[in-house]
């Protein structure tokens, strides 16, 4: 039967990249009847498959999975879009009669499907062009501290990323106030959030990324290339994704194989701890073991799926 709202909490189960948690999710939904929703701004993308570690297709012939998939790499995604297909896949999950696993790491769209959308005026082209040729003058950490230096909180939740950082501050130089500041749209669903980090992080990390370069990620880089250059400015959002640079540095025999993959693993490590710390401050959640996380999700699902409920 479909499950009626206000209701229950539904779960979110979040870590930091290469932490485990897609394997995870797939452990739970062979347990119970679940359906997984993606929380990734780049697993979106047709094409993005290794560096993006997305789940292969036998995982998702075995376990519905949803977002993935489901856009091409040369239109724009973002978080508007993602959301409002979210909602309407758990929608959907819940008059099946399963209950909807969402997974990820991306903490934006987390943070939109727990808030709603920030209630922001229309962009401006013309501020806008002027503070993307201060970025290129100026660097992304200035901005940033900008930023910072009137609002700590809200630069922290730009998670470094260069579109996010041009767009605040489009709006706050325009309206005195930054994106977050004007409210949010309801959301349409209220959840839990389950977070975890493992202690061999940066062990997992390192092999995950020479996995992924071995196994192809320098063509899958080319590919993407060839779809949509990383050279127009401002840059595309699917360049965006962590390591595609290098990668495609990598292809071009402008890096060496150690080069990248030194790159790489330390820009992944840095994310990870961003997302790490997104997760305590802006979601709330108290980053536990794995164990502590799959036990406690465990039970969840058992009073919630349960024949009596």
């Amino acid at each position: 039967m479909p499950l009626p709202f206000p209701g229950p909490l539904l779960p979110i189960l979040t870590a930091p990249t290469a932490a485990g948690k897609s394997a995870l999710a797939l452990q739970l939904a062979r347990e119970f009847p679940l359906e997984i929703l993606s929380a990734d701004a780049f697993t979106v993308y047709r094409g993005l498959d290794i560096g993006t570690a997305k789940p292969t297709p036998q995982d998702r012939a075995e376990v519905p999975h949803h977002l993935i998939d489901v856009a091409d790499v040369r239109e724009p995604y973002d978080v508007a879009r993602w959301l409002s297909q979210a909602e309407a896949a758990i929608a959907g999950i819940l008059a099946r009669g399963n209950w909807p696993l969402i997974v990820g790491g991306t903490g934006f769209y987390l943070s939109a499907l727990r808030r709603g959308l920030p209630l922001t005026p229309p962009s401006d082209p013309a501020e806008r062009a002027l503070i993307e040729q201060e970025l290129a003058e100026r660097g992304l950490d200035a901005l940033l501290s900008d930023i910072a230096a009137l609002n700590p909180q809200e630069a922290a939740r730009m998670e470094r990323n260069p579109r996010r950082v041009v767009r605040a501050l489009e709006i706050q130089r325009r309206t005195g106030r930054f994106p977050g500041e004007f409210g949010y749209t309801r959301p349409r669903y209220a959840y839990q959030v389950f977070a975890f980090s493992p202690p061999d992080l940066e062990e997992r990390i390192a092999r995950r990324v020479r996995a992924m370069l071995e196994e192809g990620w320098p063509a899958e880089a080319s590919w993407l290339a060839q779809q949509v250059s990383p050279e127009l400015s401002p840059r595309p959002t699917v360049w965006q994704a962590l390591g595609y640079a290098e990668a495609l540095a990598l292809a071009r025999d402008e890096l060496t194989f150690e080069q990248a993959e030194r790159q790489i693993t330390q820009a992944t490590r840095q994310y990870a701890k961003r997302q790490i710390t997104w997760a305590r401050t802006q979601l709330g959640a108290q980053v536990q073991s794995e164990d502590e996380v799959r036990s406690q999700l465990a039970a969840l699902l058992h009073s919630r799926l349960s024949p009596d409920q």
